[in-house]
């Protein structure tokens, strides 16, 4: 496990006990509401004009503010399972320090399965004219598709085609193109030098390893200086303490354009 899995899974086990405590205090609130519940005779109404009733209402209202309570810790509880559940799911990261491997070998499996599309539909082409069964052993003996899978293909869709149909190749080759533009992406940022610049101020830092830009204040900035690097697409990171985004080319020119729209703003005062 790398830097970035290791976090990806404290990530994942933060919000795991996130939610198991939510469930926990759902459960609690439930309890208490039940039992509170639990005192009042089954099918007893409120006893209007009784002296009993103002204190009746109050008791009963508590008792549905603690079933509220259970169901918005209940929907607490399954919202950070969620993201739980959700941590690892969203591709490879460019933060990952072996995304370009894994990019690399991403890339490898759709090429691989461009090419099989490809063979198999001309053997569908080859074979258009002969039986069922043919058109089956032909496709089977490609090593490519099982017999289930070959039947499926000689099936037409709603349009009467039969094979991959050209979106299906069209969409696997755009997410090729895709991929190979990321791997060299994450190429240029890998092989390029750490680089600082100080500022008044401020140190601009860009740091190939953790894939970030960043600006660090000697001090915290003024509102005015945040509301600008909030404009320009930097966040406060309390573990770094710095203002950060992920280092591409578009980070370089926003963190360009503030340095120069701070100092112009610094000569003016």
């Amino acid at each position: 496990m790398n830097t970035y899995e290791a976090k990806q899974a404290a990530r994942k086990a933060g919000y795991q006990a996130k939610a198991a405590q939510a469930e926990r205090q759902a459960d609690a609130a439930h309890a208490q509401a039940h039992d509170m519940a639990q005192a009042i005779p089954f099918g007893q109404p409120i006893l209007v004009g009784h002296h009993s009733e103002r204190g009746d209402r109050r008791y009963r209202g508590r008792i549905q503010q603690g079933y509220d309570k259970s169901f918005e810790l209940q929907k607490k509880a399954e919202h950070y399972a969620d993201k739980a559940a959700a941590v690892g799911k969203g591709g490879i990261s460019s933060d990952d320090p072996q995304a370009i491997e894994k990019l690399k070998a991403k890339l490898a499996s759709l090429q691989a399965w461009q090419d099989a599309m490809k063979k198999l539909n001309s053997v569908v082409r080859r074979h258009a004219k002969a039986d069922t069964e043919t058109r089956i052993s032909a496709l089977a003996a490609t090593g490519l598709v099982d017999d289930t899978r070959a039947r499926a293909l000689i099936k037409p869709d709603f349009m009467g085609r039969i094979g991959f149909p050209p979106y299906q190749l069209q969409n696997n080759n755009a997410n090729i193109r895709r991929i190979t533009q990321r791997i060299k992406d994450l190429e240029k940022v890998a092989d390029r030098p750490e680089f600082e610049r100080r500022g008044p101020g401020y140190t601009y830092r860009e740091d190939p390893q953790e894939n970030r830009a960043m600006f660090l204040f000697d001090g915290k900035p003024a509102k005015e200086t945040r509301d600008l690097l909030k404009r320009h697409g930097f966040r406060w990171s309390p573990t770094r303490s710095a203002w950060v985004r992920q280092l591409t080319a578009n980070a370089q020119w926003s963190a360009m354009d503030f340095m120069r729209a701070l100092e112009l703003a610094l000569r003016q005062q």
